[in-house]
């Protein structure tokens, strides 16, 4: 009987694994197979919008060129996620446990996040010079803000029985918060990490475009400038994917840390 539910178990994983694999391919199938029949049946112009085969040809027959580009796109964000996302954390805890610390940090946070990253940039650029840091700071900044929210709403998100049962064993604040807040965060904290891995590389992207000589966002602009629009959709291409990978590494995990809550199914 054992066997037979565990057996049952693993069909419904298998199940579940291959429709959330098989069902994204399928519909980006059908969304490229459109899309080539399109370009072929209206005659598009390949410098207006090439056709998937054209950019999957160049692609394959170019990895070699955007492979150093790859890495270092990925690197800026990686690096720039993790120090926005620390960031945020110790700002989020410092905000759940004072209103009054809240009150005077979140209003620079808020400036940060609505001033445009795109107008922030260059100014990096100008002040850091050209090499990977700025691309680092502006991938930290605009991946800070979303943490920083959620990691706030998720410290307080407490149940009032559990912390006035713990309150009753005359458990410290920090107490409090390692053994009740924190654990209880994690559905708030990933569902941002989510959110900000992949803006993270957006603000790559957008320190490579306004000033660098390497990465996806380098081969972006050059592209566009030259009109080489193969090379330019394969660079978008290996970008949009990287997000999707990132994003799924994240929910991975997330997965493993939260079986017990329903955000982790």
């Amino acid at each position: 009987m054992e066997k037979s539910t565990e057996t049952v178990t693993w069909g419904v994983r298998v199940r579940n694994a291959t429709g959330s694999v098989m069902l994204p391919l399928m519909t980006f199938v059908i969304l490229f197979a459109a899309w080539e029949l399109i370009v072929r049946f209206m005659d598009v112009q390949a410098v207006i919008l090439p056709a998937p085969s054209v950019i999957f040809a160049e692609l394959f027959t170019s990895f070699s060129f955007y492979l150093p580009h790859i890495g270092v796109t990925f690197y800026e964000a990686m690096v720039g996620f993790v120090i926005g996302t620390v960031l945020a954390l110790i700002g989020g805890v410092v905000m759940s446990q004072s209103r009054l610390l809240e009150r005077m940090l979140l209003p620079v946070a808020v400036l940060a996040h609505v001033t445009p990253i795109v107008v922030i940039a260059p100014l990096f650029m100008i002040w850091f010079g050209f090499g990977t840091f700025p691309k680092i700071l502006v991938a930290a900044i605009i991946s800070f803000f979303p943490m920083l929210i959620n990691s706030t709403t998720g410290f307080r998100s407490v149940d009032e029985s559990n912390l006035e049962y713990m309150r009753s064993l005359h458990a410290s604040r920090w107490e409090i918060f390692f053994k009740l807040s924190l654990p209880g965060s994690l559905p708030f904290l990933f569902s941002a990490a989510r959110t900000c891995i992949s803006m993270s590389v957006i603000g790559a992207v957008v320190g490579e475009m306004s000033g660098a000589s390497k990465g996806l966002g380098n081969v972006v602009m050059v592209s566009a400038n030259y009109l080489q629009m193969d090379r330019m959709f394969a660079a978008i291409f290996l970008l949009a994917l990287m997000g999707i990978l990132l994003t799924n590494a994240v929910r991975v995990v997330e997965k493993r840390f939260l079986a017990w809550h329903s955000s982790g199914h």
